[in-house]
C-alpha cells in the first residue's frame, strides 16, 4: 500500500522532507503563505527558504490544512516548537483516527517544557507519535549530499514502515525506539551550537570549539538521561552526530546566532534579520528550568542563558567557564 503524506510547514527543512517523501509517496505540503504554495505548484521551487533548489516534481502544496491532512496516512509536523501546538490543534479535526504523527521540530515548548511528541500524545491520544531527527542540514540534503537521520518511535513496526517513506537515495534513515533520547538530543544540542558559534565569532579557536562540543555532549547527556533517555542514544546520530553538524556549520541557524553574538551583534537584531527560527534561543530558557528541576549542573547552558537574557557579553561567558571549578572529566561539570 502506498502511503499518503500530509506535511505541515513550508520552511527549509519541512520543504526538504516533503520533496524527499514525494519520491516515495503522494505528498501534500501545507504552507500558510499563499505565494509559497503557488511557487511550489507552478515552479517546483521555494526560493525564500531553499534558494536555487529544484523540488521534486511530484510534490504538491496547499494553503488548506484540511486538504493537506484529510486523506493522509502519516502527518509530518515541520512546525517550530513554539507554534507546534497551535497548528496541530488547527489540523486535529481533519486527521483520521490512528494516523501516525511525526515531528521535525528540535525544541521544547516554553509554557509546558514538553517535547513535541508529548504534545502530540496530549492532543491526539491514540495516534502513534514519533520524531525524524539527526545531523540534517536542509540545504546540503536537498542538493544531494549524503546524510543520515533517525525515525524514532516506540512501535518498531510503524517506524520500519515509515523508514521507507523518508529514505531516499543518499538520505539514509535508521530506526530507534528511544523517542525521549532522540528528541532531547535534537533540542538540547541547539544550545551548544549557540555556544560554539559564540566562540567562533569571538575567534576563540578550534581547541575551544572542540572542548565546547565535548563538554556540551556531556551536559546534554546528563540532562537527557535524567529525563529518561538512553545514554547510547546521545552517542549516536541524534546526539553526537547532530551536535557535531550543528556546532561546525555556518548553515546552522543556532550556530549563526552564536557567531553573530560573538561578533558583538545584539540578539534582537540577529533574530530580526533571519528568515527562520533558531530554536535554541527559546530552548535555552526551558533547559535552564529543567536543569534546576532535575538538579543537573549545566555550566555551558548557564553561560549561554546569561548572554541571551541577562546582558552578559560573550567574553563574560568564556570567563565564567574558565573560572568554573575543574574536576574529573568523568564527573559532572
Amino acid at each position: 500500500m502506498n502511503l499518503k503524506v500530509g506535511l505541515l510547514g513550508g520552511g527549509s527543512w519541512g520543504t526538504t522532507v516533503a520533496s524527499l517523501t514525494s519520491k516515495n509517496a503522494e505528498t501534500i505540503l501545507w504552507a500558510r503563505n499563499l505565494e509559497t504554495v503557488l511557487e511550489i505548484n507552478q515552479k517546483n521551487t521555494n526560493q525564500k527558504y531553499l534558494p536555487n533548489a529544484k523540488l521534486h516534481k511530484g510534490l504538491k502544496a496547499s494553503n488548506s490544512i484540511k486538504e493537506t491532512v484529510k486523506n493522509a496516512d502519516v502527518i509530518v509536523m515541520g512546525i517550530p516548537s513554539q507554534s507546534f501546538r497551535k497548528v496541530l490543534l488547527e489540523a486535529k479535526p481533519y486527521i483520521r483516527p490512528w494516523v501516525p504523527i511525526v515531528s521535525l521540530a528540535k525544541g521544547l515548548e516554553i509554557s509546558s517544557k514538553k517535547r513535541m511528541t508529548e504534545i502530540i500524545e496530549e492532543l491526539m491520544p491514540g495516534h502513534p507519535a514519533g520524531v525524524l531527527t539527526g545531523p540534517n542540514l536542509a540545504k546540503e540534503i536537498h542538493f544531494g549530499k549524503a546524510a543520515a537521520a533517525v525515525i524514532s518511535m516506540v512501535d518498531k513496526t510503524i517506524a520500519k514502515k515509515l523508514q521507507t517513506v523518508f529514505s531516499s537515495g543518499l538520505f539514509r534513515v535508521y530506526t530507534n525506539t528511544d523517542v525521549i533520547g532522540s528528541e532531547l538530543g535534537g533540542a538540547l544540542k541547539n544550545v551548544m551550537a549557540i555556544a560554539t558559534g559564540m566562540g567562533d565569532g569571538a575567534n576563540a579557536g578550534d581547541n575551544t570549539r572542540s572542548a565546547l562540543i565535548t563538554r556540551g555532549l556531556s551536559e546534554l547527556t546528563r540532562l537527557g538521561t535524567a529525563m529518561g533517555g538512553k545514554s547510547k542514544t546521545f552517542a549516536g546520530l541524534t546526539g553526537l552526530g547532530d551536535l557535531v553538524a550543528t556546532c561546525s556549520s555556518n548553515k546552522s541557524r543556532n550556530y549563526h546566532v552564536g557567531y553573530q553574538l560573538g561578533k558583538g551583534k545584539k540578539l534582537d537584531d540577529i533574530i530580526n534579520n533571519m528568515n527562520e527560527v533558531a530554536e535554541g534561543v527559546k530552548t535555552t530558557k526551558v533547559v535552564m528550568e529543567l536543569a534546576e528541576e532535575y538538579n543537573i549542573h549545566m555550566p555551558i547552558t548557564e553561560e549561554v542563558y546569561k548572554v541571551l537574557y541577562e546582558g552578559n557579553t560573550v567574553f563574560d561567558a568564556f570567563k565564567g567557564l574558565i573560572t568554573h571549578e575543574v574536576g574529573s572529566e568523568k564527573e559532572p561539570g
